[in-house]
């Protein structure tokens, strides 16, 4: 979720650089930054994640414009006149791995790295407006307060009981917005709590402040948005402290997924609101805050964009932000691959708007369409099918104690998943100690049931049973006899599950991931949208490929370290070695030497007899 320059990791951030709205900078599914350029529609930037798998990007925010040097310039003349623009330059990234990045657009590359404050995973990062701090909140339930000059924590916080879900920093700088299982307001100065606010029963993915007006009486209004929610809260600060309800709501058609906001200076002047929701709808609103409104508030103009084909589907939008004129907007809409961005003119009188774009950005792979037809068989009138029952068809016949175990297995009962899990012994594949031989071990069908359960229900107890088994044959049994619909699901857990996990458990994983690729790699390449579902995982296998070879060279130049320092340390047991081995060699070469010689005496006596004998 963004509200100017602020994003969750409930879905792929997407935000326009402050001001002048000249960069959009997203992160796609292949795990990487990319930052476009809105005024000629390029590629600006792009950053890989360069170190570990976990460091996927989860929030992003632009840092305050600031003036910035491109190079080394030559001096001005008195003549000629300077003009200093300031325009947008540093980037926040909060990772899952708990760390936070720096990256300069002007620089193309890292201008510092965050780490130490947080033992989870960021979920929300915050710009001070003025002084050089940045504020992050974290799976952890703490909030961090960064000295960028330093790079170093300054405070570190305990925010709530559960995770900081988003922050939002006073257009004053004093005041900080924290939203976990409650929203609250921080005063700066001390890291205390000023106010506490109630009503969202999901997590909070917006805050933003409405108002510019200092928290001096009444004035001060903020904005609060929440996943599965179709209602804006907009809050007043009052000095009476009777703020527990919202003022006003505004109603959307989904939840809300980008918010950009222009704040009222006075209160002759209405707040200006764009809405992206998460059915790629933007919802435009303008209204005065003076006191609470009883019913919520519908948009005062909803926008649509739909495709140029004879049947038009929907275009979904993915950010929005407001110019300084009321029916100036710049659009981002398509993919995060490959967006398009653009600068309308909306009439808003109009209360619904379908713009029509013929849009050819999506991502297409090319294949071999003829290989995957399939292609029916000619059957001739002479032909005999065989099926199970028919004469001439002969099943093979079960055993006896075949048949004795399926007679056990109707009367009993049919196991639960508990007991399923409890007959499982992952270390070994067979059943517990101590339980007697003739105990049913769990086959690998029903590992593959497991298997379907877990995903279904999303039950880590299940994953975590089935996913820790070593044998490879039961791996590859199961994942061949699991459903199409399954492959999808599984290689998107096995991915999350490969993200930041210890060497040991990625060794399990990856043969699960190597088996899937074994059987199903043909279902995966029919797949359409094959980029956007597989781009962590390939993103995840080529920072590994390319971290192996560094450590292949670390551990050759460390190698070949050790071994000159335990030479050095035995320098005179080595040389004692040396000589007892030189002096073995010499007797040795005394020995050859004698038994060459009487070698050739033998050869000359053989050759002398065979002459006599001429």
């Amino acid at each position: 979720m963004a509200s100017d320059g602020g994003s969750s990791s409930l879905q792929l951030p997407c935000v326009f650089s402050p001001k002048s709205r000249q960069y959009l900078a997203l992160c796609a599914q292949d795990g990487r930054l990319r930052i476009w350029n809105t005024d000629n529609k390029t590629l600006h930037k792009e950053y890989v994640p360069s170190a570990h798998l976990s460091a996927t990007c989860t929030c992003i925010s632009w840092g305050p414009c600031r003036t910035v040097k491109e190079g080394p310039q030559r001096k001005k003349r008195k003549s000629e006149v300077v003009q200093v623009e300031e325009r947008a330059d540093l980037l926040a990234m909060g990772t899952a791995a708990g760390t936070v990045l720096i990256y300069s657009t002007v620089k193309g590359a890292l201008h510092c790295t965050l780490d130490g404050g947080h033992s989870g995973g960021v979920n929300c990062v915050e710009w001070h407006p003025e002084d050089s701090l940045l504020y992050s909140g974290s799976d952890d339930t703490n909030i961090t307060e960064w000295d960028l000059q330093t790079g170093k924590t300054r405070s570190v916080w305990k925010g709530d009981r559960a995770a900081i879900t988003s922050l939002c920093v006073s257009p004053d700088g004093k005041l900080l917005l924290s939203a976990g299982y409650v929203i609250k307001m921080w005063d700066l100065d001390t890291k205390e709590i000023y106010r506490k606010f109630t009503g969202h029963s999901t997590a909070v993915t917006t805050l933003c402040f409405a108002t510019t007006r200092p928290p001096d009486g009444n004035g001060l209004y903020f904005l609060s948005g929440a996943a599965h929610d179709r209602l804006l809260s907009v809050w007043q600060v009052r000095d009476d402290g009777k703020d527990k309800n919202s003022v006003v709501s505004f109603t959307l058609t989904d939840e809300p997924q980008h918010v950009n906001l222009v704040p009222s200076n006075n209160k002759e002047e209405a707040v200006r609101l764009a809405v992206v929701s998460k059915d790629g709808q933007l919802h435009l609103f303008e209204h005065f805050l003076n006191g609470p409104c009883k019913k919520p508030l519908s948009p005062t103009c909803t926008v649509q964009l739909s495709d140029t084909k004879d049947s038009p589907a929907p275009i979904p939008l993915l950010a929005a932000a407001l110019g300084a004129d009321s029916g100036t907007v710049t659009l981002a809409y398509g993919n995060h691959l490959q967006p398009v961005m653009e600068r309308v003119e909306l009439n808003t009188s109009e209360r619904n708007i379908c713009l029509t774009r013929d849009v050819h950005t999506s991502l297409s792979l090319s294949m071999e369409t003829n290989v995957s037809k399939v292609k029916t068989p000619l059957v001739n009138a002479k032909s005999k099918v065989l099926v199970p029952g028919l004469p001439g068809h002969k099943a093979p016949k079960a055993s006896s104690q075949a048949s004795e175990k399926r007679k056990k297995d109707i009367d009993t009962k049919e196991m639960s998943i508990a007991e399923r899990l409890g007959e499982i012994d992952l270390a070994t594949g067979s059943s517990e100690k101590g339980t007697p031989k003739t105990a049913a071990s769990l086959q690998t069908d029903n590992f593959a049931v497991l298997l379907m359960q877990g995903l279904e229900s999303h039950d880590a107890n299940i994953l975590n049973k089935v996913f820790q088994t070593r044998k490879e044959n039961i791996i590859k049994k199961t994942v061949a006899r699991i459903p199409l619909s399954a492959v999808l699901p599984l290689v998107q857990e096995i991915t999350k599950r490969l993200q930041g996990h210890p060497s040991r458990k990625a060794r399990l994983m990856v043969q699960w991931l190597k088996a899937v690729l074994m059987h199903h790699t043909s279902y995966l390449a029919s797949l359409p949208d094959l980029v956007t579902q597989l781009g962590v995982l390939y993103h995840m296998i080529e920072n590994r490929v390319k971290l192996f070879h560094k450590l292949t060279k670390l551990h050759g130049k460390l190698y070949l370290l050790t071994t000159q320092m335990a030479t050095n340390s035995n320098s005179s047991s080595v040389t004692d070695v040396d000589h007892t081995a030189k002096l073995v060699y010499e007797e040795e070469s005394s020995e050859d030497e004698a038994s060459g010689d009487e070698a050739l005496q033998m050869k000359n006596q053989i050759t002398g007899r065979k002459r006599k004998m001429r």
